[in-house]
This record gives C-alpha cells, structure tokens and sequence, in this order.
C-alpha cells in the first residue's frame, strides 16, 4: 500500500513536471511571437509610412512634371504667340514696304534730281500775235540724264541786282513736278506787256534765267538771247507760268 501511494506520488510528481514543461514551452512561443509581432509593428508602419511617402513623392513629382509641363505649353504659347506677333508684324512690315517701294517708285520718276542750270537750254520765241504781248520760254534737257525742272523760271529782263521780279501765276501750276529725260523739253509762258504804244517799255536784246532747287532759287543762270529785234519788255505787267509738259488752254493763258 504504502508502495502504490509512492509510485502515485510520483506519477502525479511527474504530471506536474511535465506540465509545468508545457506551460514554460507555451508561454515561450508565445512571448517569441508577441515579441515578433512588437518588432514587425514598427517596421510595417515604417513600410507604411515610406509606401505613403512614395505615392506622396509619386503624386509630387506627378505634379511638379504637370506644372513644368504646363509652363513648358504656357512657354510655348507665349512663344508662339510672339512668333505670330512677329509674322504680323512682318506681314506689316511687308505692306510698309510695298507702300514705300510703290512711293519710292512714284518719287523716284517724280523726283529726279533737279535740273541745274547746266543741265538744260533755254530758248525763247515771240508768241504768234501783233503786238508781241507774250514769249514761251523752252527749257530742253541736255544733261544726259533725267531730271526735275522745279516751279517756273526766275526771270530777269536786266541785271540780275537790279532786276524787278517776276511773279509766278498761281493757275499755271501743274498737278505734279515736271521731270524732263534727256532730250525732253518743258514750256513756260511769259507776258511781257500789255501790246499797248505808251507802256514803259524797255527793249532788251537778252534776259537772265534762273532755276529752282529743292530749298530755292538754284545757284548759276542762263542767258537767253531774245528774238531779233529784241523784246519790248514792260517789267511792271510782266508774268510768267510754272513749267509744264506743253501749254495748256486756260491755265496758261494770262
């Protein structure tokens, strides 16, 4: 009896050791995995947190390449507006130009150089009436090229100091400059009395003419002879008519 109480203490001696075994293994594993799960915790949210950083710096970037490219087409447009700005601007330039070559060509037949004293020969002839009442004056380029006889001949019937000027009639003036090629003439006519027995007239056997430039009376004259029997000259009622092509009806009658 006393021998089956010692093997039962013993038997349940035994239990108790391997359960307390068990329970030191079981709360073993279970610590490891408690501890596992504290130490993945950190490293998830770390994950986390970087995968949450990533996508940030995704949606960043994403971002920062829609704004670049954004400003890239706002660059483009700016560049392409200023580009058409230009070809605008070109486009004007262009009708400026045509404008101004239209207008230079224009000038440049109505703005030959003008015609010196040298450039031309002056000639004179008694108009066809009784008494001699009126001259024209003939003005024929003979400077080898073309140029501009300007407003109407400065005349002088006697020394150039001392002579009375003769004014221009306004009517006589041509719509536009008279440019003379090489061997064409201009005309300008030219009272020099009123035909009248008791004028003051004087007869001159010869007469000054003077020229226009482009900022007044040019430099240099030319003598012209007068008509045989020289020109009954009244400086008093004397006139004269602007330059032009070929006498004209009404215009050139005074």
């Amino acid at each position: 009896m006393r021998h089956h109480r010692k093997n039962t203490v013993l038997a349940a001696a035994a239990v108790a050791a391997l359960s307390l075994g068990l329970t030191a293994c079981g709360g073993s594993d279970t610590g490891a995995k408690d501890a596992g799960s504290a130490s993945s915790a950190p490293q998830a949210a770390a994950d986390q947190n970087a995968a949450k950083g990533g996508a940030t710096a995704t949606t960043g970037g994403s971002t920062t390449e829609g704004s670049t490219t954004g400003a890239s087409t706002a660059g483009g447009s700016t560049s392409g507006g200023t580009t058409a700005g230009g070809s605008t601007a070109g486009g004007k330039g262009t009708t400026a130009s045509t404008a101004s070559t239209a207008s230079t060509g224009a000038k440049a037949s109505a703005k030959a150089p003008a015609c010196a004293h040298g450039d031309v020969r002056i000639t004179v002839e008694k108009a066809d009436e009784v008494p001699t009442e009126h001259v024209v004056l003939t003005a024929t380029n003979v400077s080898g090229r073309a140029c501009t006889l300007l407003e109407y001949p400065l005349l002088a019937f006697g020394p150039i100091q001392t002579a009375k000027d003769v004014p221009a009639v306004a009517k006589s003036k041509p719509a536009a400059p008279i440019v003379l090629k090489n061997g064409e003439p201009a005309h300008a006519n030219v009272r020099v009395s009123l035909g009248g027995v008791h004028e003051d007239n004087k007869v001159v056997k010869e007469f000054t003419v003077n020229l226009f430039a482009a900022d007044g009376p040019a430099e240099g004259s030319v003598v012209v002879k007068a008509p045989a029997g020289g020109l009954a000259v009244n400086e008093a009622v004397a006139k004269t008519g602007y330059w032009t092509y070929e006498l004209r009806n009404g215009a050139d009658e005074f």
